[in-house]
């Protein structure tokens, strides 16, 4: 145990790995918020809904309006840009973390497992000295350079990574995925127009194929990048999977900040070749010197940075904690009963990436017992079209809506009213079947993290009646 710590924590290797890894997150951060701006996204999901799902806990993140939104988005950009350029990086990327996460917990109708993901890389950016090499912040205070860190400021991103890849691939070990390989059976055919593998993408045997690949991928992938003989072939492997995954589903930049970010597990000669194929000018503004850097103990002459050591401990207890967390958050959906694709009782958090093709309808009807009056909501007054979509299919969600209405009711002098909500939801083919216990009034029923038992059981036997006609 002590010589794993001693190799992967506390010794001394070149920083080279981080200082790309810096600029490769900082500048697709960057292109991705342009893209998000320029696609109009920010007025369309922050500023146009008249109501926003929060996260249980955080009801008080709250969009800002529409100046404070393209504001917010502003400063997230230039967070990104001056990341990227390590230019007063310590502010850079706590601001980039506040405004991003800030974003990300304003509405759970938005919420994807990438977002998640950038969050957490760009806490841990925080905690190490990124911007100690390759970085304009050495034109500001020369004596920054350091040419070796801790072994921990690099690794712990290949273990978050790894954790995110194992994750995904351990959730794939459903019989859903494996055994009726859904929800791929339905998703690839729609994709049939596509040149060359299009026709194949019809048949059920390339659905199979590609869920048993998929589920491999995921659960090998990192012992294959973290072994030198094997790890160009991997990489390739996560360049053609994640191009494959790009040009079939409509993930946006999910597929491409994974092949960057996994280059943190090529060597510090690698990324040191980088370095110094961008060029003179870059080279003189990082004060990176000619050669490749070796792994190992630091050389005389070089400098090594370390933390004093009250920092020092901090930072562990801080990383514990953080890790022990992403352990567990992928895990806590055994605390509940039934079918986590149906209940979705610790589904978010937990790296399940694309593993059901899930649809519904929810009516919500309301009933004043003072005057017997009965009528039905219509839910497109007060949700958007996406908002609404999402909440048809998810139990936590759609609890949070009739509290909503109640408090809209409520507002207009009606109190006490019932509200119980008839949702029909189909899960990966099957036929729609009830999903909440349409006799229980919502209004009654606490939101938190127990278990809701107001959603029915999933019907285990229902056969997929999807695919039976295909070829």
């Amino acid at each position: 145990m002590e010589g794993i710590v001693e190799r992967y924590f506390r010794r001394h290797i070149p920083i080279a790995p981080l200082a790309v890894f810096r600029v490769i997150f900082g500048g697709i951060m960057l292109v991705s918020i342009v893209r998000f701006a320029l696609n109009g996204w920010i007025y369309e999901l922050y500023v146009q809904p008249d109501y926003f799902f929060s996260f249980y806990g955080f009801e008080w993140v709250q969009p800002l309006g529409e100046p404070g939104m393209y504001l917010l988005f502003l400063v997230m950009g230039l967070s990104a840009l001056f990341i990227m350029l390590g230019w007063h990086y310590r502010v850079a990327s706590v601001l980039f973390f506040l405004t991003f996460t800030y974003v990300e917990l304003i509405d759970k109708t938005n919420y994807l497992n990438h977002y998640y993901f950038v969050s957490i890389i760009s806490f841990l950016l925080i905690l190490v000295p990124a911007n100690r090499y390759f970085s304009l912040d050495l034109l500001r205070k020369p004596g920054l350079r350091a040419e070796y860190v801790p072994a921990w400021t690099i690794n712990i991103f290949k273990l978050q990574l790894g954790l995110v890849y194992f994750f995904a691939g351990t959730a794939k070990l459903n019989a859903d995925w494996l055994l009726n390989a859904m929800p791929l059976r339905i998703w690839l055919p729609a994709n049939a127009d596509l040149a060359l593998i299009g026709p194949l993408l019809e048949y059920p045997a390339t659905a199979y194929l590609f869920s048993w690949a998929g589920a491999f991928y995921d659960l090998s992938l990192v012992f294959f990048l973290l072994y030198k003989p094997t790890r160009r072939y991997a990489y390739a492997a996560v360049v053609v999977f994640h191009l494959m995954t790009a040009a079939l589903f409509q993930i946006g930049m999910f597929p491409y900040i994974m092949i960057l970010c996994t280059l943190i597990y090529f060597s510090a000669e690698f990324h040191e070749q980088i370095i110094e194929k961008t060029g003179d000018l870059w080279r003189r503004i990082s004060f990176v010197k000619r050669g490749k850097i070796v792994a190992g103990e630091s050389p005389a002459g070089t400098k090594t940075f370390n933390y004093r050591p009250t920092v020092a401990s901090v930072l562990t207890a801080v990383l514990v904690i953080h890790f022990v967390l992403q352990l567990l958050l992928p895990l806590r959906f055994a605390l509940y009963p039934g079918n986590l694709f149906w209940t979705e009782q610790g589904y978010r958090f937990s790296w399940r990436v694309m593993l059901m093709e899930k649809a519904g309808n929810t009516t919500f009807n309301v009933r004043n017992p003072e005057t017997g009056d009965r009528w039905q909501v219509s839910n497109y007054q007060y949700l958007t079209p996406n908002q609404e979509k999402m909440m048809s299919t998810q139990p936590d969600m759609i609890l949070q809506f009739a509290h909503y209405l109640e408090e809209q009711y409520q507002k207009e002098g009606m109190d006490d009213l019932q509200i119980t909500a008839e949702s029909y939801v189909t899960l990966n083919g099957r036929r729609s079947t009830l999903m909440i216990d349409p006799e229980v009034d919502l209004t009654e029923v606490e939101q938190g993290f127990h278990h809701k038992d107001w959603i029915l059981p999933f019907p285990e036997n229902q056969q997929s009646w999807f695919g039976s006609h295909r070829k």
